[in-house]
């Protein structure tokens, strides 16, 4: 009986700590926009660093926010492979 109790517990605290780790996951796969955030937000996409996230800045001021998400690829540098790894974050 001692055994299967602690089997029990054991399994219970895997699952919570399973729980745990996924709303970790989700708090940190935040969505960016495009049309808002500043340089710092913007650098939290892969992809990402601080030359680009200037150039989203800089074609936004420039041009106007952007109209779809997928428009962040007419950022100079900003291609396919950086739309693909973060088209589940962006938004505008």
């Amino acid at each position: 009986m001692k055994q299967t109790s602690n089997k029990f517990h054991f399994a219970v605290l895997v699952a919570l700590a399973i729980v745990f780790a996924s709303a970790c996951g989700v708090a940190a796969m935040d969505q960016i926009n495009i049309n808002t955030d500043p340089v710092e937000k913007l650098m939290q996409l892969e992809r990402v660093g601080p030359q680009y996230a200037q150039r989203i800045v800089e074609h936004r001021e420039l041009y106007g926010p952007f109209e779809t998400p997928e428009a962040i690829m007419n950022v100079k540098g900003i291609g396919p492979k950086t739309w693909e790894a973060n088209k589940e974050r962006i938004v505008i």
